[in-house]
């Protein structure tokens, strides 16, 4: 007799099974827009390795030089980047292409030597950030502990330029910046706009954990409506950055830092809150530091450091060879001037570079009423 043997079929998969593993059809029109995408890739691609060809070949025109600073030409820059804002048609806005840009030129540099750019540490400082917003990601920065260690560093050769806050849209000028120029060598070949946004770091991220918090004496006073509503009985203590502020925060689960929000990928910590800052606007202005000054680009500031004569009408006299020659004052300060008991200097900001007829009129003018004038630097006005 022969075995029948009953063979088992597999049980029919549900129809949503049956359809799940298999792709869904791009239509035309979508896979036609990817297949031009794709080819303006590969061109984009190669035009930027065109470009780095070239900035190869200026590089051994200029012949061989001592490091990557001597390649550095900011003037050079900043025409580029006012070049791209002029023919920017959208529909990205003028901020994201100025930043591809930067990081284009940056790359491109960078390909003899990075520069080392000094600033205010440790990382995650706003002043990292206006480091990377002016310079581009292909740099080799180097955290310091104060402002006083970046002057010190430029002027040794340490680091190629440095970069330090000087003042704030809400809270005025950082005294010691200023105070540094006073005895400083260094010249002033740049300057960067940052719009700072404050957030409420901690460990744990809850707000009902927080006793004390830390941050720089200046954050606080950008938040001071903020934490009166919100923290009226926490601790506040200051420290000499943001980025010290939540090294410390991520200590404990009861403390809070204020810093921006790339200090918190940096030291590990979450966002309770932000932005915090009281004024929307709230925007630091940064001065990049070298040691020689550049020719103009077109579209520069001058920033000067007056001594006056002690004599009736002195300061209307320093003042009016600038309006004589139709140069705008776009800012000025007093400071202690170290020459004496209550002999004041001033620091002044003129639009156009020192090269400029007009201004090299109005500095003349400016000899006769002046016990010293000294050029802090002419350099390109923050752009973007």
């Amino acid at each position: 007799m022969t075995k029948v043997t009953k063979v088992t079929r597999p049980a029919k998969p549900a129809k949503a099974a049956e359809t799940s593993g298999q792709a869904t059809p791009i239509p035309p029109d979508l896979l036609a827009l990817r297949e031009r995408i794709d080819g303006i890739d590969r061109h984009i691609q190669q035009l930027i390795a065109e470009r780095a060809q070239f900035a190869n070949q200026v590089g051994k025109a200029k012949g061989k030089l001592a490091a990557a600073v001597d390649y550095y030409r900011p003037e050079r820059e900043a025409q580029v980047l006012r070049r791209v804002v002029d023919r920017n048609d959208g529909p990205l806005n003028d901020e994201v292409l100025v930043r591809l840009f930067r990081e284009i030129m940056s790359a491109c540099l960078a390909q003899q030597e990075p520069l080392k750019i000094g600033y205010l540490g440790p990382e995650g400082t706003h002043s990292q950030q206006a480091v990377y917003k002016h310079f581009g990601h292909s740099i080799h920065g180097l955290p310091l502990s104060s402002i006083e260690e970046v002057f010190q560093e430029v002027e040794a050769g340490h680091a190629d330029f440095g970069v330090v806050p000087v003042e704030n849209s809400t809270q005025g000028t950082i005294q010691s910046t200023l105070d540094m120029f006073l005895t400083s060598k260094l010249k002033i070949c740049g300057e960067v706009e940052l719009r700072v946004h404050q957030h409420l770091l901690s460990r744990s991220g809850r707000i009902e954990d927080i006793e004390r918090v830390y941050s720089h004496a200046q954050s606080f006073a950008q938040c001071k409506a903020w934490l009166r509503q919100y923290l009226p009985k926490a601790e506040k203590i200051a420290v000499g950055s943001n980025a010290e502020a939540a090294r410390r925060a991520r200590s404990a689960d009861d403390a809070a830092a204020i810093a921006g929000i790339s200090a918190a990928s940096v030291y590990g910590l979450k966002s309770i809150a932000g932005p915090i800052e009281d004024r929307p606007d709230n925007t630091t202005r940064f001065l990049v530091l070298g040691r020689e000054l550049f020719p103009t680009s077109g579209n520069d500031r001058t920033s000067l450091l007056v001594f006056i004569k002690d004599q009736p009408g002195a300061l209307h006299h320093v003042l009016a060879p600038f309006a004589r020659h139709g140069l705008s004052m776009n800012r000025i300060e007093s400071r202690p001037g170290h020459t004496g008991l209550w002999q004041y200097a001033f620091f002044i900001d003129v639009g156009g570079h020192i090269h400029d007829e007009a201004m090299r009129r109005a500095l003349d003018e400016l000899d006769e009423y002046a016990q010293e004038v000294k050029v802090l630097g002419s350099y390109p006005v923050a752009i973007a």
